[in-house]
């Protein structure tokens, strides 16, 4: 099964409350993007966005944010949440180690999806996609699963990051600004630690 194949089978039988990385509010995502301190209208891609509502509320703070997730149900289901708001989207369908964007994003937020690149050539494909997506002085906000998180997620393995092996796999065009480790409590009660980290690019 592809990778592709293996998210759309996820997003196609479940509701978005059922997945393990369901938040009401994504608060620690939204804290970590204010404190980056970007204009009103600056561009925010979120990464692996699939049915979350952080869009709705970038929306809300009058930011111009995109929507990148691999699987076409999820990025649906988010579409159809915000109705005629959709429209005030930037919306891709694909894996990002492949991404070609349009223009530059002031800022790139992926909450979950680097960690399931278990393999250096995917790491580096993810890395590289960056360097060409961010614009030059853009910032970085990545969750990952932290050094006490699970091993597996939604049947695949995945990788556990602290600071440091966190920073090596962005390398030395990053710069850390602020860092915090999470405790996320899933729908079915249990707890993960996450590993969140802000970037600048330098």
């Amino acid at each position: 099964m592809s990778r592709k194949q293996h998210w759309e089978g996820i997003y196609r039988t479940k509701e978005p409350a059922q997945l393990s990385w369901f938040e009401p509010q994504p608060m620690v995502s939204l804290r970590f993007i204010e404190a980056a301190a970007l204009v009103r209208g600056a561009r925010i891609l979120d990464v692996g966005g699939g049915t979350s509502t952080l869009v709705d509320s970038l929306l809300e703070r009058g930011y111009h944010p995109g929507v990148l997730d691999i699987s076409a149900a999820a990025v649906g289901v988010s579409q159809a949440r915000l109705g005629d708001r959709a429209a005030q989207v930037e919306w891709f369908v694909g894996d990002v180690t492949e991404f070609h964007s349009p223009h530059a994003w002031d800022l790139w937020h992926d909450r979950a999806v680097f960690h399931f690149l278990t393999e250096e050539t995917e790491q580096l494909a993810y890395k590289e996609v960056l360097l060409r997506t961010l614009d030059e002085s853009g910032q970085v906000v990545l969750g990952t699963f932290g050094p006490q998180g699970p091993l597996k997620c939604s049947g695949l393995d995945v990788c556990r990051y602290g600071i440091a092996s966190l920073g090596e796999r962005l390398g030395d065009g990053f710069r850390l600004l602020q860092h915090e480790l999470v405790e996320h409590v899933t729908p079915q009660g249990v707890t993960q630690q996450f590993l969140f980290c802000r970037f600048q690019r330098v």
